[in-house]
């Protein structure tokens, strides 16, 4: 059994349910009783975690940890339950064959999975974790983040967690290199900052991967968007229209990614360049590259912009970018202009005028010397499509505005909204009321439409019709 040694029994300093006074509190007696059951319940969780303590001194002392960290998760479960219930004889600990098994998936969690966090790895009503320190871990439910009971034993606990993330994929966090981006292996993205950089302890903020696939289908139904907007950003798909998605962080733009990338036709070549692997396409020719952060000299380093730059010399349909947020939006939109139609990718911008002005100010990075008008101009001839998300007071992510550039008058980039949200007021349980408005505009790709056969479509969704 992984490198089992034999301990001596020793005493653990926790009183057996039966010792005189072990369940007794002070001044029991003209307690209303639900006091009493709070008193009961405090006690009840400060025998466990003693238990816990005592156990888990025992146990690691009678394992070889890293041989059981090698173990499938069933396996490991099994073995752990048989030397809980003997520890527990040892150490006369009254514990319940239910409050073993808790014990035991306690300690599995802490060797081989993410410790306090797995409970809420599993919960699929949580979409965020943020860990602010070993006494502080919020969630995401719904929209609205909101506080949990979840605490860490100390500071140690919760870095050897983050180191754990991050040595999977390859990468370090400690003092020289106190920032990283990673991911679970469910592709869950994660983000860690460790002390000095973070005062109050090590903080990781993890965006859980969905389990289940977002289509626009069911964004229609959940009322992210219209059936009309749907339908009309199916056709901007179809038409292979160049798509930037603008929004703030937590907004929905990466889920929208997803959602338009299904409907990329199968024998495409698609290459993916990100940060942090979330995407979740299902085509079957499909080549995904990550970032890479430089070693311990400084070196090594590979950048978007690098990725992007050797994604053009592989022959792509379409290049999909999860986040530009740096010079690699010179190269992005080169490809856009050189025949990578269908191309897209996401930025942080707070709507579509200002998304141009983010594109602009970043292609700068990439090459001061260019004129403004320039840089103008190549945004016009490369992007098509840009939709707004937002994530509103009432927690829901709706598309705000599908804009399309349209062209240039002078210096000044020329928009044209399809569908803007407005806003009318709120229902009784909190949920805004809105409504998803058509401009009733002709579109400016409806020539393009209709290179497709999509015209009619494109023009009865525009006017309200959904099919």
């Amino acid at each position: 059994m992984f490198g089992r040694r034999q301990l001596q029994p020793r005493s653990a300093g926790v009183p057996k349910a039966s010792d005189p006074g072990a369940a007794r509190t002070p001044a029991a007696v003209g307690v209303p009783a639900e006091s009493r059951a709070t008193i009961s319940s405090r006690n009840t969780d400060r025998r466990l975690e003693q238990a816990h303590e005592t156990i888990q001194n025992a146990l690691y002392e009678r394992i070889d940890a890293a041989a059981a960290a090698r173990m499938p998760r069933e396996e490991l479960t099994s073995q752990l339950l048989e030397l809980i219930a003997e520890i527990a004889a040892e150490h006369r600990l009254s514990l319940s064959s239910k409050e073993q098994q808790e014990l035991g998936a306690r300690l599995v969690d802490d060797m081989v999975g993410l410790g306090p966090l797995e409970p809420l790895l599993r919960d699929e009503t949580v979409t965020d974790i943020m860990v602010n320190g070993p006494t502080s871990v919020f969630v995401e439910r719904r929209g609205k983040v909101e506080a949990t009971d979840i605490r860490f034993r100390d500071h140690q606990q919760l870095l050897n967690i983050a180191q754990r993330i991050v040595t999977r994929v390859g990468r370090r966090i400690d003092e020289t290199c106190p920032i990283c981006d990673a991911r679970l292996e469910d592709g869950s993205r994660v983000n860690v900052i460790i002390p000095p950089l973070a005062i109050d302890g090590c903080a990781i903020s993890i965006r859980k991967f969905a389990k289940h696939k977002i289509t626009l289908d069911r964004m229609m139904r959940q009322g992210n968007v219209s059936e009309p907007l749907g339908r009309v950003l199916k056709i901007a798909a179809a038409c292979r229209l160049n798509i930037v998605i603008s929004g703030g962080t937590g907004s929905g733009k990466t889920t929208l990614l997803n959602a338009l990338s299904q409907l990329i036709d199968p024998g495409e070549r698609i290459v993916t360049i990100e940060d942090a692997a979330e995407l979740q396409l299902l085509q079957p020719h499909v080549v995904r590259l990550e970032t890479r952060p430089p070693n311990l000299e400084g070196q090594g380093e590979v950048t978007m912009r690098d990725l992007v730059r050797n994604a053009l010399r592989m022959r792509p349909d379409r290049i999909i970018c999860g986040e530009v947020r740096g010079p690699e939006a010179m190269d992005m939109l080169q490809a856009m202009n050189t025949g990578h139609d269908g191309s897209m990718c996401t930025l942080h911008a707070n709507s579509p005028r200002e998304a141009i002005t983010r594109l602009e100010n970043m292609v700068t990075m990439a090459s001061a010397n260019l004129p403004t008008k320039a840089i103008r101009t190549q945004i016009v001839g490369a992007v098509n499509l840009v939709i707004q998300t937002a994530r509103m007071r009432d927690g829901v992510r709706r598309i705000t505005h599908v804009t399309e550039i349209v062209g240039m008058e002078g210096d000044v980039v020329t928009l044209q909204d399809l569908f803007t949200f407005e806003y009318h007021g709120e229902a009784s349980d909190g949920t805004l009321i809105g409504e998803f408005k058509s401009s009733n505009v002709r579109p400016h790709f409806i020539r393009r439409a209709a290179y497709y056969g999509l015209d009619r479509a494109l023009m009865a969704a525009m006017n309200g019709a959904t099919r």
